[in-house]
């Protein structure tokens, strides 16, 4: 920027000593003048207090005026041996007499750069020179890298946010006009410059010390269990904003070439799954807003159930169980929630699952997002209400889960999740992003009803006491579900747990996913943990107490 400051500087000397800058315009033209891209400043992108996660910083790159180079060749070979760049790509620019500047190289520290031409220049091979240049720095390393993206060696956005708001963020380049004397410049009049513009600044919905913390105990987690990948999610029930969304295995986006192409997507968009038991709370919110059941509804669950062609068990052996709905969510049982959902039509099963934003799109803005799958209705088998039921079936992905559960804690209403809160302009107006969009799903009688029976899955007799957290009132349900396999069938399992606390005021939802683990962990055992340890982070950092009411217990079994 300051090399632009004086190229402007000296234009004025020029027409201050009296001569017109058409002139120069004229002899630029019969000279052979270099016009000079100027690249306008990318802008940040911020965390939700204004931390860069993305910045521009001071660089350089190496240009060469092809009119004054003698030893292509010779310049090849060092610049091949000095940055890696490409020989036979960086001969063809060398010997493009038709232009007098070509890029050679970009993004550069300024030291490297210099010191690669003062050697060009000690073995006389001119032509060759450094200009103001700027690189993309992602100051917290792999921090919602999965989110960021990264950008190409043209300053373009490849992935992420970098790409999908590419547009906002990279601005306008401008360009500068220049005449060439004894290998120096000679800036033309400031007509023959045109400023860029710099881009606009993105504020991202992320809490970067929350993010962090997702990534790390999310990575351990994958670790521990033995599993291929995993997603966490942290959600503001009430705004829909997503606190953090963190990827397992992640990568640098300062050495994104270090890293397989598979890991750059944000898989909690891009990786569809079966949900398993954890779609069962929203099977029970519609049962419940539709007057079918009640949680004290009592459901005779038999040791096995036969359909059609095939037979239906639970994940654990048992005879005959008498369950109340509460005790069926808090048990898990397959078999009961069949049974519970036999009673309303598909149609209307299939109503509720989309209200509850399954089957299209969340918008979040990130390029790739799957929609999942949720068949049409007239596709539905009767055996297909069984599987659907109890989250098998269908596809998801981790944010579209985790928004459908923050309706039912956002008493009944579901809220659109979202990743921007805004952008912010050079003089640093913030201009907040579209206000998301809301609408009702169940009622809020049935939303605290389910909350309630979804308390039972953290307390003693259910899946997940693990997640509990201590002083405060926590409602969950744990998943398990065959994951399908690219080539036919299922291979491996994927496990699930979601919650959000406090239960009878909710704030936050925490769901953590993790893919085919192999020490035979369940979504209690290995996402419980996960899940109070985010959670209460969360709790802590935004100051929600405990609200100090008890929950009122609700029958198991009758």
């Amino acid at each position: 920027m300051m090399a632009f400051v004086l190229s402007l500087f000296a234009a004025r000397l020029i027409q201050l000593q009296g001569i017109d800058e058409n002139d120069y315009a004229r002899m630029a033209m019969q000279t052979g003048a270099k016009t000079l891209p100027l690249q306008a400043p990318r802008a940040p992108i911020y965390d939700r207090k204004g931390v860069e996660l993305a910045e521009t910083v001071d660089a350089a790159m190496l240009v060469a005026d092809p009119s004054m180079v003698k030893d292509p060749e010779a310049i090849a070979t060092r610049l091949q041996r000095r940055l890696g760049v490409d020989y036979i790509a960086t001969l063809e620019l060398l010997k493009k007499k038709s232009t007098r500047y070509v890029e050679l190289a970009r993004s550069l520290p300024d030291k490297q750069a210099e010191a690669v031409v003062g050697n060009l220049n000690s073995a006389d091979l001119g032509g060759v020179f450094v200009y103001d240049d700027a690189a993309r720095f992602y100051p917290a390393g792999d921090v919602a890298a999965n989110l960021l993206g990264f950008t190409g060696s043209e300053g373009e956005g490849l992935y992420g946010f970098e790409r999908a708001l590419d547009s906002v963020l990279a601005g306008e380049d401008g360009s500068a006009t220049f005449l060439m004397a004894d290998e120096q410049q000679i800036p033309l009049a400031d007509s023959t410059v045109t400023a860029p513009v710099e881009g606009i600044g993105v504020t991202l919905t992320i809490d970067q010390d929350l993010q962090w913390l997702a990534q790390r105990r999310l990575a351990q987690a994958v670790s521990q269990t033995g599993g291929s990948s995993g997603v966490a999610v942290i959600q503001d029930v009430k705004t829909g904003e997503l606190l953090a969304l963190a990827d397992y295995p992640t990568y640098d986006p300062n050495e994104w070439m270090a890293t397989a192409e598979e890991n750059y997507g944000a898989r909690a968009l891009m990786d569809v799954y079966e949900p398993g038991s954890v779609e069962k709370a929203l099977t029970f919110a519609a049962l419940i807003d539709a007057g079918y059941v009640k949680p004290r509804t009592r459901i005779t669950v038999p040791p096995t159930l036969p359909r059609a062609d095939t037979t239906i068990n639970d994940y654990f052996a048992h005879g005959t169980l008498r369950l109340t709905a509460a005790g069926v969510l808090a048990k898990s049982s397959n078999i009961g929630t069949a049974l519970a959902a036999e009673q309303m039509p598909i149609p209307q099963l299939h109503s509720y699952l989309r209200s509850f934003g399954l089957g299209e799109p969340t918008g979040v803005g990130l390029i790739g997002e799957s929609a999942g799958l949720l068949p049409d209705p007239a596709d539905w088998l009767p055996i297909s209400r069984d599987t659907i039921s109890f989250g098998q079936g269908l596809s998801v992905n981790a944010v579209q889960m985790s928004a459908a559960l923050s309706a039912i804690a956002n008493d009944g209403v579901y809220v659109e999740p979202s990743l921007v809160r805004g952008y912010v302009d050079a003089e640093g107006g913030f201009d907040p992003a579209d206000t998301p969009s809301r609408h009702r799903v169940i009622s809020t009688k049935a939303a605290r009803q389910v909350a309630r029976m979804m308390e039972g899955v953290t307390g003693p007799e259910g899946t997940a006491p693990l997640a509990a957290i201590n002083g405060y009132r926590v409602a969950g349900k744990t998943g398990t579900a065959q994951r399908a396999s690219e080539q036919g069938g299922y291979k491996g399992f994927t496990i699930s747990f979601a919650g959000f606390a406090p239960a009878d005021k909710p704030r936050f939802l925490v769901y953590v996913v993790i893919q085919e683990p192999t020490d035979g962990s369940g979504g209690g055992s290995a996402g419980g943990p996960v899940f109070h340890d985010l959670m209460t982070a969360t709790l802590d950092k935004y100051g929600v107490g405990p609200t100090g009411s008890r929950s009122p217990a609700l029958p198991i079994s009758w």
